[in-house]
């Protein structure tokens, strides 16, 4: 069939259509690129914001867009691929680091552009792959960085828009004036790996502690599409803190949903903040392992650890912690649980822990060499940093010995700097210690230290419970009731107790005593006065009353009895927890034959940490606190009617009290008599 004229025309101008493309694909297939540097290099650094060069040779092929990339006609449009060398990306101008180094050097790097983003100004490489790179971050004290590339020109109209990244071996560093790291990772290839495409080495500093690890990701990091996990795992430690993780990571240029399962292992808990930024307490050495998931958003985001595990010290931990980017302040919240808690454990929380378990969380072994009480600071700057909404639950405490501590309970409030445990309970021996602490650490009541508030009541512990290994305690049925109210304020548990003032209160009933029984409470003080008393025998104790007042750390008898069968013990002075110092007067008073062999008073004088004891003569000394432990922590009115008396007994204590407030004490040799108030 002849082709008419009309069909001519429209054949030769689809060929002259077809081959425009052609001729001009070929004619760029066989130019010199390299002409074309300055024109890219211009426009890449207007891009990004700062100097970015092609200094070695740049080549172009054709290549057609893989998978759906483009809809419709588009998907047939080749797209320029480019290599090229020598390839340098500089630092933004606000950002000067040491010596004339780039942010990011690469032997070779390929990417193909989509040509018709070009004709709305924008460079868009779906894929960029780099080999050898040499990436140096840095980032100042101010928070400046050259990893953020959202800092472009806004005089400028062009925008790059990359979309993922390939690694090949290279080395990335970090300058981090903020945390003080100084870091350098070695990544290479692997193969034969289905998950993981590179691995690398990491070493360096942190904090001034060194650092290592290492770990592997995948070899393609998707950039903008969310779906894409990319794999991690790595394990790094930092001192004596290690962390190792495995998981996912997707929308990295925004550190998106983490999801990773989280091994992590230190000295102290309280080293994580340099780390990771959350205020956490003094503990034993610990290990948890659980469930990290997270989303970074501009506000700050959410990390989740749930479902952990693991032991701090002796005890085990378990729980969920939230932690909440937000302002003015941080928020972490959660519930902890442990089933068995080792009392010794709580010792770092107060720095009353050994010189060994100071020397494994890195503080200094600062107490000095004849004090009791505690005298590591709080680090109470870090309070304001941060607040928490955590409760705590155990099932059981224990220590050395047993003791019977059922349960216990608080919630954990910080806000601005101002820390509460309420309430702080446990179940005791058959009884309650029930409790509210509030410690001010956030200057404004005094700067560097804690204003403190305690208040604590304990009912109806009893005696044979809280000593069930002692056989000859396992007949009594004397309980302890008592109260406490205290202010103080200082950076310490030593400072703290120094500075207190308020009132302390205990009654005691129908129990024993004997220096076993005061060995097995760890009151040197009490065994060495029963010793000089009755020997090792045991002494029926009918009731004993002790009420302190505390005027800047210095308590003060107001009434301390000891009534036995045999006799009636009358006890004045002061201890004072400032300076850890005894000043107490013994008096026994008789009830006829007793077993008690001593008529003189015992004057008890000295240290907590040397405790001494004579008969009507010398300085005596005693240690931490003596027999006034005996009573734990309410007005006597309020305890008498708590106490389990037998027949005469109440009416017996109210006696003495009522004869303690006018029957003086002997002083001791060169002493003056205390004041009765």
């Amino acid at each position: 069939m002849p082709v008419s004229r009309r069909q001519k025309i429209s054949l030769a101008s689809a060929a002259v259509i077809l081959a425009i493309p052609v001729a001009v694909i070929a004619v760029l297939s066989h130019a010199d690129w390299n002409r074309a540097k300055p024109w890219l290099n211009a426009r890449v650094s207007e891009a990004l914001g700062r100097p970015f060069a092609i200094e070695g040779d740049l080549s172009l092929t054709w290549v057609q867009p893989g998978g759906s990339a483009q809809p419709g006609w588009r998907g047939y449009l080749p797209w320029p691929h480019l290599q090229a060398k020598n390839v340098r990306l500089g630092n933004p101008a606000n950002l000067t680091p040491d010596g004339d180094t780039d942010a990011a050097t690469v032997s070779q790097l390929a990417f193909s552009l989509n040509p018709l983003a070009l004709f709305e100004k924008k460079i868009v490489i779906p894929q960029l792959r780099f080999d050898a790179p040499q990436l140096h971050l840095l980032r100042s004290k101010d928070g400046q960085n050259n990893w953020t590339f959202d800092q472009q020109s806004p005089s400028s109209p062009w925008r790059l828009e990359l979309q993922s990244v390939v690694f090949s071996k290279g080395t990335v560093s970090l300058v981090d004036a903020v945390t003080e790291a100084r870091l350098q990772a070695d990544v290479d290839t692997i193969s034969g790996d289905a998950r993981y495409g590179i691995a690398w080495k990491l070493s360096g500093t942190y904090h001034g502690d060194k650092v290592q690890g290492d770990g592997k990701a995948g070899n393609v990091l998707s950039l903008q599409q969310d779906s894409t996990p990319f794999p991690l795992q790595a394990s790094v430690q930092t001192g004596k803190t290690s962390l190792a993780i495995e998981g996912t990571l997707t929308r990295p240029t925004r550190l998106a949903a983490l999801d990773v399962r989280l091994k992590i292992a230190g000295p102290s808990m309280a080293r994580l903040y340099p780390l990771t930024g959350v205020l956490l307490p003094e503990t034993p050495h610990f290990s948890t392992e659980g469930h990290l998931t997270g989303t970074l958003a501009p506000g700050g985001g959410d990390w989740v650890y749930d479902n952990f595990t693991g032991k701090v010290g002796s005890s085990d931990v378990q729980g969920k912690l939230v932690f909440s980017g937000r302002k003015p302040r941080n928020l972490l919240r959660g519930e902890v649980h442990s089933r068995l808690l080792q009392f010794r454990d709580l010792g770092p929380l107060v720095g009353a822990d050994s010189s060994a378990s100071k020397s494994e969380r890195g503080v200094p072994q600062q107490q000095p060499a004849g004090r009791v009480l505690p005298v590591e600071t709080f680090k109470t700057e870090r309070w304001t940093s941060l607040d928490a909404d955590v409760r705590y639950t155990a099932d059981k405490i224990t220590r050395d010995a047993d003791l019977p501590i059922s349960e216990l309970d608080t919630h954990v409030l910080l806000s601005d700097g101002v820390l509460s445990l309420a309430p702080l309970n446990f179940n005791i021996a058959g009884g309650t210690l029930r409790s509210q602490i509030k410690l001010d650490g956030s200057g404004k009541v005094i700067p560097n230290g804690i204003a403190a508030e305690l208040t604590a009541s304990a009912r109806h512990l009893h005696i044979k419970q809280l000593f069930p290994r002692l056989d000859a305690l396992q007949a009594s049925i004397g309980e302890i009731n008592g109260d406490a109210s205290l202010t103080a304020t200082g950076n310490s548990v030593a400072s703290l107790l120094g500075s207190s003032n308020g009132e302390v209160r205990a009654l005691i009933n129908r129990g024993s005593i004997s220096k076993l029984l005061l060995e097995e409470m760890g009151l040197n003080i009490g065994s060495v006065v029963i010793a000089k008393l009755a020997g090792d025998k045991q002494v029926k104790l009918n009731c004993m009353a002790a009420d302190f007042v505390v005027t800047k750390g210095l308590m003060q008898t107001r009434q301390f009895i000891v009534d036995t069968d045999d006799a009636v013990l009358h006890i004045d002075g002061t201890v004072n927890l400032g300076n850890e110092k005894l000043e107490l007067t013994l008096q026994p008073d008789s009830k006829g034959l007793r077993i008690f062999s001593l008529r003189s008073p015992l004057y008890v004088h000295g240290t907590f940490s040397k405790p001494d004891v004579s008969v009507d003569k010398g300085v005596l000394a005693l240690r931490t606190g003596s027999a006034l432990a005996l009573a734990a922590v309410a007005p006597f009115a309020a305890l008498l009617p708590l106490v389990n008396t037998g027949p005469g007994e109440a009416n017996e204590c109210a006696a003495l009290l009522a004869q303690a407030r006018v029957k003086p004490v002997a002083p001791a040799p060169g002493k003056q008599p205390a004041k009765k108030r």
